[in-house]
C-alpha cells in the first residue's frame, strides 16, 4: 500500500503542477483508472507467476488511483487567491509549491490515503484468496469448501477490526497534519 501511495502522490505532484506532466500522464493514468482491478489477476498471473509479485501489485494499484486522483484534485483545488498572494509576497515557485500549494492539497490527499487503505484491504483480500497458501482471505476459500460459515465471519469480523483500525491511524493522522484548520483543531 505505502509504494501505491507514494507512487500515486509523485504522480499527482507531477500532473497537478505541470501542465506537461498532465498532458502526457493524466490520460493514461485515467485509461488504466478504467481499467478493472479483477481483471488484472489472470494477467498478472500469467505474467508473473503464482507467487506474491501479482498480489503485491494488485495492492499497489489498488492504493495507487484513489491517492492519485484526490492528490490531484487538491493541488488543481488550492484557492488562487492564495498564489496570487504568494506572489505579491515575492515566493520563487518552490516556496510556493512548499508554503501554498501542497498544505492546501493536504485535505483531499488524506481523503485520498484513507480510501486507498480501504481499497488495498479489499485488494489483500482478493489477493490472498487467490493462489494463496496462507492469510485470511486464503482461511475464507478454505472455510468455503468445507462450509464452514464461523470461520467465514470470524475472517471478516478481523478484515473489519483491522479496517477501523487503519482508518483510526488515518484519521489521527489528518487531526495532527490539519490542526491548523480551524475546523480539525477540535
Amino acid at each position: 500500500m505505502a509504494i501505491g501511495v507514494a507512487v500515486g502522490v509523485l504522480l499527482a505532484i507531477v500532473t497537478g503542477l505541470s501542465r506537461i506532466g498532465e498532458a502526457v500522464a493524466d490520460p493514461i493514468l485515467q485509461a488504466l483508472r478504467s481499467v478493472p482491478l479483477l481483471g488484472l489477476i489472470p494477467l498478472f498471473i500469467v505474467w508473473f507467476g503464482i507467487g506474491e509479485l501479482p498480489k503485491v501489485l494488485f495492492v499497489v494499484l489498488s492504493a495507487l488511483f484513489p491517492m492519485y486522483i484526490n492528490t490531484f484534485a487538491g493541488i488543481r483545488g488550492v484557492d488562487s487567491q492564495l498564489g496570487e498572494l504568494g506572489h505579491v509576497l515575492g515566493l520563487r515557485r518552490s516556496e510556493m509549491i512548499r508554503h501554498i500549494v501542497l498544505p492546501g492539497a493536504l485535505p483531499a490527499a488524506l481523503t485520498g490515503l484513507q480510501l486507498s487503505v480501504v481499497f488495498s484491504m479489499l485488494a489483500l483480500v482478493v489477493g490472498e484468496q487467490i493462489n494463496a497458501t496462507g492469510g485470511l482471505g486464503f482461511m475464507i476459500t478454505q472455510a468455503e469448501q468445507f462450509l464452514d460459515n464461523s470461520v467465514i465471519m470470524v475472517a471478516l469480523i478481523v478484515y473489519a477490526i483491522l479496517g477501523l483500525l487503519a482508518n483510526g491511524a488515518v484519521r489521527l493522522l489528518q487531526r495532527k497534519a490539519l490542526a491548523w484548520r480551524r475546523d480539525f483543531g477540535q
